[in-house]
């Protein structure tokens, strides 16, 4: 069983920063291929960010290219993503999601993801 908790989401204001973490509590953590999905109200969950299982590989959407990073510290059983610039249609209820790795590839899709986190809210408004 895997379990993943979302921290550090919060109030932002327009052009600041936040960083999202995502902790696990699994042994294999160092197999997994690791995804930010986030979902405002009315809309679909979308794809934000998405991560190989050795880091290899990064995909980022259009809408956070430049402004977001995704990070994974496998010693530590995390995933990070650093948001910059941050606009307030980036406010969004933000979740990571898990799957054991088949190939040095990442996931894009909500179909894809096995394992969920709970979701951390993000804000961004002046």
């Amino acid at each position: 069983q895997v379990r993943l908790v979302e921290s550090g989401g919060g109030l932002a204001q327009p052009g600041g920063s936040l960083r999202l973490f995502c902790a696990a509590s699994v042994r294999t953590w160092g197999t997994y291929v690791m995804d930010w999905f986030r979902q405002a109200p009315g809309k679909e969950r979308e794809c934000v960010a998405a991560i190989s299982w050795n880091a290899g590989k990064e995909y980022y959407a259009d809408f956070v290219k430049g402004r977001f990073t995704i990070a994974k510290d496998n010693a530590k059983n995390t995933v990070i993503l650093q948001m910059d610039s941050l606009k307030p249609e980036d406010t969004a209820v933000y979740y990571c999601a898990a799957e054991p790795a088949r190939d040095n590839s990442y996931h894009t899709g909500v179909d894809e993801y096995t394992y969920w986190g709970q979701g951390t809210q993000v804000t961004v408004s002046s």
